[in-house]
This record gives structure tokens, sequence and C-alpha cells, in this order.
């Protein structure tokens, strides 16, 4: 078991655990929680070996096998197959064995070599990282493409394939999700209940620790406290002990006021019942979140659209996709991802989009956002149509060398441009609203490049809603906010009266979000009819029909 008694960890000069005990017991699965800097990667430096505590007694068994991802991007040519192959450690010192016992010609030593090898599942070793391989999401294709083709997000699936490659006994996972798709993410969730060993994960996907973990570990005020139970539980448990504490919770009075009278307001108007109802699933859930809110970095509220055209945007016979690349010879045809869409979007809708890795859920999100020209057919927009868009990569919108001040500036010059008034545009004004997204004092003339991956989240944020817009598009919002955060947004979005499009791997925010989904699938769009727990098992036969084509193909090749 690994114990933790009397431990103080410090980077620098902060304390982030002080004199704190904890034991973790073997083939229990932990998720580890706690606010942005309170020292969950810090603790993960202690279990690994790469920090040491700065006092008390820290033990682990020394004769188990880690796992972990690794965080640097991968540069070599070897095939995504062989990559992943070479994170089993027990098979790569097999081999090696083979090989130095092939060069003494000792004959025993060949024997015991040879067995030892087929112990360590060589037979099979290419099927295993294949699955791997094609369970995170990428095509048959691709099983021997060399890992410096791919973009850094697939590489990061690689290293974390590579991860799951290697026997381990326990296994740590940062944020394991970060760079998956829903699809990717459901396979991950079924392969992590399977395993036997003792995992530690850190992550900010509810759904995803409610389904794996059964023992939650919380960093609160330098202090490792550890409930029995998945995230939902301790949530619970921490809410009762806030409550019993009488813990303040008037800040959260007003926004179950707004639900209230929203739901009071359209509950009898039929065109207005499901938006009602998601309002009235999230003032359920209102009292239990709200300790998790008290923790969150900042709260925000989208302000109410100027107007609400009807419909918002209607798109006929669409063709969406890439036009030919630049250096493409004369008469290349564009690339068509999705075809004869025939939909229309309206005011107060709120619509989750579907689909498999690849069958162009984000080129639907950038053609409605203008980012991307529809190949053929008609998309016309509302009279009044103002879009807001979270785009899957912040730096798609974001200026690396601008400061957050002089992108509002920017905003409120091309809304003046524009003739919009409705919005705040002088420099104190645009500082005042900067800092209720927490970007004060200095932080206002801070390049972007240099912050994180939450700040930046948090920026982007904050430009949609000083745009008062009547359409949402946001496409993987939560990639860099921690729990919290995520719930802000959920609330935030839930008292949102305009219409909302969401594409996101976190289940708990389409679940709180949305009343309807689309399905991009096989070329087209299609509305699906089931909820969550029906798309799951789609996603999971698909991912079993994937790796079946993975298998014919290699028997063939044989």
């Amino acid at each position: 078991m690994i114990t933790l008694k009397n431990v103080t960890l410090r980077r620098g000069i902060k304390v982030l655990l002080d004199k704190t005990s904890v034991t973790l017991n073997p083939g229990e699965k932990i998720g580890l929680v706690g606010r942005n800097g309170a020292g969950k990667s810090t603790l993960f430096g202690l279990f690994n070996g790469s920090l040491h505590e700065d006092s008390g007694d820290y033990s682990i068994p020394t004769q188990w096998r880690m796992g972990q991802v690794a965080q640097d991007l991968p540069e070599t040519e070897q095939s995504a197959t062989d990559f992943v192959i070479d994170g089993d450690t027990v098979l790569l010192a097999a081999r090696n064995e083979v090989h130095d016992a092939e060069a003494s010609d000792d004959g025993m030593r060949m024997a015991e070599a040879y067995m030892a090898l087929n112990d360590a599942g060589e037979h099979d070793a290419v099927s295993r990282a294949q699955a791997l391989i094609l369970g995170l999401g990428f095509k048959v294709s691709e099983l021997n493409n060399p890992v410096n083709s791919f973009s850094g997000g697939w590489r990061m699936r690689l290293q974390l394939a590579r991860a799951l490659m290697c026997p381990s006994d326990i296994l740590l996972l940062d944020e394991p999700t970060n760079h998956l798709d829903l699809d990717a993410l459901v396979w991950l969730e079924a392969w992590l209940k399977r395993y036997s060993g003792t995992l530690i994960m850190i992550s900010h996907d509810r759904e995803f620790l409610d389904a794996i973990t059964q023992v939650t570990l919380h960093i609160d005020n330098t202090k490792l406290v550890r409930y029995g139970g998945n995230y939902s539980k301790f949530e619970d448990m921490r809410a009762e002990q806030m409550l019993l504490q009488q813990a303040t919770m008037a800040k959260q009075a007003d926004k179950i006021a707004h639900l209230q009278s929203f739901i009071n307001r359209f509950k009898a108007k039929a065109s207005k019942a499901k938006q009602a109802q998601s309002r009235v699933k999230a003032l359920e859930r209102m009292e239990k979140i709200a300790p998790v809110l008290a923790d969150a970095e900042f709260t925000f509220e989208f302000q109410e659209p100027a107007n609400l055209p009807n419909p918002m945007l209607s798109m006929v016979d669409t063709a969406i996709g890439y036009p030919p690349a630049e250096d493409a010879p004369a008469g290349t045809p564009p690339t068509i991802i999705v075809r004869k869409i025939n939909r229309s979007v309206h005011a107060g809708q709120r619509i989750g989009i579907l689909g498999a890795n690849g069958q162009g859920k984000s080129t639907l999100v950038k053609t409605i956002a203008r980012d991307l020209l529809p190949i053929s057919g008609e998309v016309t927009e509302g009279k009044g149509l103002n879009i807001g868009y979270f785009a899957q990569q912040e730096l798609d919108v974001l200026r690396p060398q601008d400061t957050p001040l002089e992108h509002m500036m920017r905003m409120a010059k091309e809304a003046i441009a524009s003739g919009r008034g409705n919005v705040p545009g002088r420099e104190q004004e645009l500082r005042n609203f900067l800092g209720t997204f927490n970007f004060s004092g200095e932080m206002v003339k801070q390049a972007v490049g240099t912050m994180s991956g939450g700040e930046k989240a948090r920026l982007v944020l904050c430009m949609i809603v000083w745009q008062r817009p009547n359409l949402l598009l946001l496409d993987e919002p939560t990639n860099h906010l921690d729990l919290s955060t995520r719930e802000a947004l959920s609330v935030a979005l839930n008292e949102f009266e305009g219409t909302v499009m969401l594409v996101s791997h976190d289940r708990a925010l389409l679940r709180a979000v949305c009343d309807e989904f689309w399905l991009v699938s096989r070329g087209g769009i299609e509305p699906f009819d089931g909820d969550l727990d029906d798309y799951q098992r789609y996603l999971l036969n698909e991912a079993k029909r994937s790796r079946e084509e993975a298998s014919m193909q290699e028997k063939r090749a044989a």
C-alpha cells in the first residue's frame, strides 16, 4: 500500500501539503481532486519519485511497476504500432535478452530467452498495440504511419497508448482525457474499468471520474482528505459538511431565483417547454454544486441577447468541408466531409453535436461560425444573428503576442465599425470587464502566449460574453477548465436565453445543457433520438467494428 505520514511538500516557498497523512490500498481506483494550484501534479511527482517529501514519511512498495504518460511530444520516424509496442517494457527486455542469448551461442540461455519472450506476449503484441491505437481514435490506415506525421494532440494519444501498453501495478494518469474526443473517452473508460492495478487519476471530467473511481482524494487547505466513493459521492458528502458548518451559500440565491423565474415564465409555453425543463434539471443540482462553485476561480453569466432571430440560420442542401490546399494542382476538388445538410437552428434550441472522431463535428461548427465557406448549397442567417464562438484550439481565435486588453480593444473597434453600440468600449470599461474574469492589474498587459491553457480559455469566455451573442458555438470549451469552472459554465449556459450548439466530450455538461442531439455520421447529419447512454453504446459498437476491420486486414496481410 501507499502511505503518507505527516508529509510536508513544498514548491519553492509555497507549502502545498502540510503534515498530512493518508493510506491508499492496492487495487483502488482513486480520483485526485482539488483547486488549480492546490498541488495535484506535485503530489504525482512524489508518487513517481521525481520529487521527495520535505518532511514526514512516504512509502510505496518497491516492487510495484509504474505506468504513466510521458509529457514530451515524441520525435521519431517509428511507426505508430512499433512506438506503442515499445511501451511494453517486459516485452522489450525479453526481446533484448533473446538478442543477447543468440549472440552468446548458449543453447540453454536461448531456450529460456525464447520461453520468456513467449510469456511476455510476443505472439499478440501487434494486435494488443493496434487495439489500443484504434480505441484512442486512430484510423486503420494510420496504424503504420510514422509518429512524426501526426499533430501534437495525436502524438499525445500515442503516448497514452504506450503507457497503457506497459504492464504495471500502479498507473498514474494526469488529465488523460484532454486530447480525446467522446468516442475515445468512452473506450478509455471501459479499458480503465478492467485495469486490475492501483489507479491514481487527475481529471476534470465528472462522469469519467464517477464511472471509474471508488475513492476520492481531495487536497483541501494543504491537507489530504480521503472520501470513500466517486466524485459525485464526494461532492454530496462535502456539501453536507459545508452545510453543517453553515457555510454561506448566499451567492447562489440570485442564480436559483433567476432559474426559477425562467421556469415559472415558460413552463406552460409549448415552444419553451424543453428549455424550461433543462432549467429544472439545473435547479435540482444547484444546491448540491454550490460548494463546488464556491471554490471556482470565477463565476459568470451571459448577458441577455439584444434580439433573437427565428430561425437563427438554415442550411439547405449544404455540403461542408475544406478547400484545396494552396499548393494543390489547379483543378483539385475540395474535400467534402458532410453532404446534403437540411437543418434549421431556432431561437432557444440547445443542441449537442455528437459523432465519432473525424466525422465532421468541428467542420460543421467552423462553417456556421463563418471560418469555413460551405462547399455548396445555401446557409441563410437570420437578421441580427450574433455568434459567440469558442474554438477547440483557443489559439485559433487568440493572438499569442497580444495582451487581454489588446484583444478586447480590437473587438471594441470592430463593434463600433459594424455599428453595434450596445457593448462597453472605453479602456477603463474593458479593464473592469476583464477584472470580472480574474484578469486584473498587470495581467491585462501579459502576452496571451505566456498564459496557461485555463487562462486562455477564461479569456475566450470573457470575449464571448462581452459580445452579447444570441448563438453560442462551443467546440470543446472545457478542455482546460477545472471541475468547479466547468460547473460555473454549466450554470451560465443554463441561464443563457439564446441558442447553444455544443461539441464536447464532457458528458456532464452535455446532459446538463442540451435538450436535443444531432449525430454527424458517415457523411450526413440526422437527429439522434436516444440519450447519451445510447450514444455510448453506439460508439462502443463503432469501435468494435474498427477493431474487427483491423483484424481482417492483418489476416489478409499475413
